[in-house]
């Protein structure tokens, strides 16, 4: 014989379990939440633009005419999904050290964002630099760049395709100085 007290109380402890593993709780956002983990894409940092070594102005490159060296030492993101879009916030971090021929005043150190589609396009670019203020007395200084994208998209499976590129910023010259010094062509 079944009891008729277990028979009423059956569901409702069925219902407590599962709400205990977030079966009923907020379905959305958890859905939401677990695919914008899956989709969030992470950045990559561009080979050669990982450090800057910048000169002051005029023909010499031995150290002593050094201003700064900068290094992009980390980046990351975060997601949130909303309808048809992806946030991203996207964090970097840049060090920063002073040479012989830092000047006075604000130093600033310019990098770069690119979205990247699935195509290869660059659909969305941007250009940013970070301030330090340098001296003889202070030569050593890091920055956490906070930066908020929007990827937009028609169905979620688009977002698999999104890639972000970060770097710093060199001229051609503090380019083909990277490539020297690391030996590459």
């Amino acid at each position: 014989m079944i009891d008729r007290k277990f028979v009423l109380l059956a569901p409702v402890a069925l219902a407590l379990s599962l709400a205990a593993c977030g079966w009923f709780g907020s379905s959305s956002s958890s859905t939401s939440s677990d695919s914008s983990n899956v989709y969030c894409p992470t950045p990559l940092t561009v080979q050669d633009a990982q450090r800057l070594t910048r000169f002051k102005d005029g023909p010499g490159r031995d150290p002593r005419d050094i201003v700064y060296e900068a290094a992009l030492i980390a980046s990351g993101t975060t997601c949130e999904l909303t309808r048809n879009q992806l946030n991203v916030t996207m964090l970097m971090r840049i060090s920063v050290n002073a040479g012989p021929s830092v000047g006075t005043g604000v130093t600033q150190v310019p990098y770069f964002v690119r979205v990247i589609s699935s195509s290869g396009a660059v659909v969305q670019g941007q250009e940013f630099t970070a301030d330090f203020r340098l001296s003889s007395g202070s030569p050593r200084s890091a920055s956490q760049e906070e930066l908020a994208l929007r990827l937009p998209y028609n169905q979620i499976s688009d977002l698999a395709g999104y890639r972000i590129a970060v770097g710093l910023k060199p001229t051609q010259d503090e380019l083909n100085y990277n490539r020297r010094a690391t030996g590459r062509p």
